[in-house]
């Protein structure tokens, strides 16, 4: 087993039985310049402490597997410039070689796995690229979730991705998708897309109790909750819809490829919105923090 680096306060609260929620950190380093990425960052922290919760972002730093980041570590993480961007293909090529990156929706997951955290809050996952059935561009987030027995709470699929392929991957996969509170898939930067969810459940109750069940019963992998972002920061669909087309376009006609794609769009989008979307991407994030802290307090309270 693959030694872990805690923060103090992560082993103090699972000493104790307290809830912890993990983070990813990619939204540090990719998602926003500092010191905004800072800012965000410990604002989703104390969000899922005065939800109840310990928060544990996960990172590697010099090498090492770190499950929860002192202050000063977020700080110095926030500062840094050229951080990997770690998934489960690269992840222990980075930690075998001492260097630092940032973890991805996957990478996070397995990190959660391995320190025993079974909940994990985040902006939104990876999943079919649009044009995917010409290039084969697919997250590895869909198949971490049919793996790795983590409840992922985000605010859908990032909304520049083909969803409704993605839907269909994780049907495949055999991955539960679960929307919080409404009947529609929320998307992203939007509270609901015109695609049915899945499943539907209404409180944090029902989501730990679905997550226990399906490990009594062997079943591998994670699920997925669909959390609406909040209403007063979403940007309605119609309005976002042809932004993100020209925002295709305008990627197809500059040849952005591979893993310049999803940087790209989200730029693109931020500048079509004027900033919206990133406003947007923020409430959404400290909404899914409360969210799984909730999650991860009724999971304390099942036996396992």
């Amino acid at each position: 087993m693959i030694e872990l680096v805690y923060s103090a306060k992560v082993t103090a609260a699972q000493a104790a039985g307290t809830p912890v929620v993990a983070l990813e950190s990619t939204i540090i380093t990719h998602g926003m310049p500092y010191p905004q990425n800072l800012s965000v960052a410990r604002d989703v922290e104390d969000t899922v402490r005065k939800a109840g919760a310990v928060p544990a972002t996960i990172a590697v730093l010099d090498g090492n597997f770190h499950i929860g980041l002192d202050p000063a570590q977020l700080e110095a993480l926030a500062k840094s410039k050229g951080v990997a961007k770690l998934s489960r293909a690269d992840i222990a090529a980075c930690i075998a070689t001492g260097g630092t990156g940032a973890t991805t929706v996957a990478a996070t997951m397995i990190g959660a796995r391995l320190a025993g955290i079974e909940v994990f809050a985040t902006g939104g996952i990876g999943g079919v690229h649009r044009g995917a059935e010409a290039d084969f561009d697919i997250s590895a987030d869909l198949h971490e979730l049919a793996q790795t027995p983590v409840t992922v709470v985000a605010a859908g699929a990032k909304a520049i991705l083909d969803v409704p392929k993605t839907l269909e991957v994780l049907e495949t996969l055999g991955v539960p998708v679960i929307t919080f509170g409404q009947d529609a898939f929320p998307a992203f930067w939007s509270g609901q897309s015109d695609l049915p969810s899945p499943l539907r459940m209404d409180s944090a109750v029902d989501i730990a109790r679905a997550h226990r069940v399906r490990a009594k019963m062997g079943l591998p992998g994670g699920q997925l909750v669909a959390n609406p972002v909040p209403r007063h920061a979403e940007i309605p669909a119609e309005i976002l819809r042809p932004m993100i087309q020209r925002a295709l376009n305008d990627a197809d006609q500059h040849n952005i490829t591979g893993k310049d794609v999803t940087p790209y769009l989200l730029q693109r989008v931020y500048e079509l919105t004027e900033g919206r979307s990133l406003d947007a991407n923020i409430a959404l994030v400290v909404n899914n923090a409360r969210l799984g802290a909730k999650v991860a307090q009724e999971l304390q309270k099942i036996e396992q």
